[in-house]
């Protein structure tokens, strides 16, 4: 699920535009379902940061911890943020048990996909 907490007030004041205030493109409570491609609605920037992880995710990495166990201690979950300096977004990954497909391809049964929810930071949208 999205989490607008990243939004720096006085780095903002020092450099951003005037006016400038939490990220405009994600809301907190957002959630998407995704694996090979973006999901419609999702900001450009977040996917770029979050991507290699959504495919982990969907791809199998779930059943054990990213880097070695030394990030984050939950199988199936990643937290990231977008690369937006003066309002990230950081948003919460996590596997679940809808078949992961390439566009175009026919379910088979099993397998696993991710939801990115973040603001994203929030989870699914089934």
């Amino acid at each position: 699920m999205p989490r607008l907490l990243g939004f720096d007030a006085e780095l903002a004041a020092e450099y951003g535009i005037e006016r400038l205030g939490p990220c405009p493109l994600m809301r907190k409570g957002q959630e998407f379902l995704a694996d090979y491609a973006k999901p419609e609605g999702m900001c450009d920037e977040a996917w770029k940061a979050v991507y290699q992880y959504v495919f982990a995710l969907a791809h199998g990495a779930s059943g054990g911890l990213f880097y070695y166990g030394d990030w984050i201690r939950k199988p199936g979950v990643a937290i990231v943020s977008c690369n937006d300096g003066l309002r990230p977004v950081i948003m919460k990954l996590e596997a679940t048990d809808i078949e992961s497909l390439p566009p175009g391809a026919e379910p088979a049964g099993g397998g696993e996909g991710c939801c990115c929810s973040g603001a994203c930071t929030g989870c699914c949208g089934r």
